[in-house]
């Protein structure tokens, strides 16, 4: 496991990613900082989701470099990558990705089930307490609402205190309270315990929560803004999509 002395909680140097004839991904340089709050965008296929798996270490780049935290990830084995996300990474989906059959406690606790960790009653409490649903420990998926289940998704990734919280879409089957309320609370993530978010998203308002927003066309970065209101943001995209049309 080769250390750089990146300061940068994630660092993507001359990443590509090909899929068969696609270049989803074409010589990106882009660092996130330690504390921060990013969100990614782009237009449809402009390789958003490819950058956020790559950055993530769940998927690996044709060429060029990926470190978290100093740590380059190039040429680890499937293991030693698997153990480096269950210390450092949390993902948050657009679907929740809860296991049906588990409670919300149970959902919580399984990473650190995987890595080999007995959690105590009072860790995942206070890992759902810290998402509201103290009250919902032992209901199933089924018995929450969209807004719940992506509540306990955010407490699951959480728990093992990750270096960095990636999501992608993490609003995107939420009604537009209920994604405010979870967007609020990844704020929260970065300002109260100085954890690093990437969220991808294509919605200007959601990406108005970060410190900055990253964009992406055809695989490569087409600027950025830093303290993003969401006109401006929706002003970029639409000059973005004008150019990919």
């Amino acid at each position: 496991m080769t250390t750089t002395s990146s300061g940068a909680a994630v660092r993507l140097t001359a990443l590509r990613r090909v899929h068969r004839d696609v270049t989803a991904l074409d010589g990106v340089d882009l660092a996130f900082p330690a504390g921060s709050f990013t969100a990614v965008m782009g237009p449809s296929g402009s390789g958003k989701s490819t950058l956020l798996q790559c950055a993530a270490g769940l998927d690996r780049p044709t060429s060029g470099s990926v470190a978290i935290g100093g740590t380059a990830l190039d040429g680890l084995s499937e293991r030693r990558l698997t153990l480096l996300r269950r210390e450092r990474v949390g993902f948050v989906f657009q679907q929740f990705n809860l296991v049906p059959s588990l409670t919300a406690a149970q959902n919580v606790a399984l990473p650190l089930r995987l890595a080999g960790r007995r959690p105590s009653r009072a860790e995942i409490g206070e890992a759902l307490r810290r998402v509201g649903l103290a009250d919902r420990a032992r209901h199933r998926p089924g018995r929450l609402s969209g807004g719940q289940q992506q509540r306990v998704a955010i407490a699951r990734a959480l728990i093992t205190r990750p270096a960095v919280l990636f999501g992608d879409e993490p609003t995107g089957a939420l009604d537009t309270a209920t994604g405010r309320d979870v967007l609020r609370m990844l704020r929260e993530v970065t300002d109260r315990d100085g954890q690093t978010v990437v969220m991808v998203t294509h919605d200007p308002v959601a990406a108005s929560y970060a410190d900055r927003v990253v964009f992406l066309v055809d695989g490569r970065l087409a600027g950025e803004l830093a303290a993003p209101t969401a006109e401006r943001v929706a002003a970029h995209m639409t000059g973005l999509e004008a150019v990919a049309c």
